[in-house]
């Protein structure tokens, strides 16, 4: 028989800051809900790039949430570990930040600076995943 799933300290600790961070990402939901209503204006830009932070921020925070497990499985430690255990959780930030902020702003149609955002938060999925899938194949 299999013994229960146990958690590592960082596990509990980091998948409970990730699940607080769902109650933003409701309120992402919130927005785009009134957009679609027609309560809140903004252009074809900003409800591409609202719905793709939304997206990202969703779909990346269940990626970190499993690869928090995953971590634990591989018992990794050092670079690697902190890497694998906080890389796509901080990119999930980045990545819907960058949308969200790069597109702030009445009548905007293109990304401000702060689209650099977006490409620090694939950096830091890609190091996040690739520390992970090494860790695992490594293990």
């Amino acid at each position: 028989m299999d013994t229960p799933l146990s958690l590592s300290a960082e596990t509990r600790a980091t998948a409970g800051l990730i699940l607080l961070t769902i109650v933003t990402i409701e309120s992402g939901g919130l927005l785009l809900l009134r957009v679609l209503r027609g309560r809140h204006p903004m252009t074809a830009f900003q409800q591409a790039f609202a719905r793709a932070g939304h997206a990202h921020a969703g779909v990346l925070v269940t990626l970190a949430l499993v690869c928090q497990i995953l971590a634990d499985a591989a018992e990794l430690s050092g670079w690697l570990a902190i890497f694998a255990r906080n890389g796509i959780w901080v990119a999930a930030i980045l990545m819907s930040a960058g949308f969200f902020l790069s597109s702030a702003g009445r009548g905007v149609n293109a990304p401000n600076r702060l689209i650099v955002l977006v490409y620090a938060g694939a950096v830091s999925l890609a190091v996040g995943v690739v520390s992970l899938g090494i860790g695992l194949l490594t293990t």
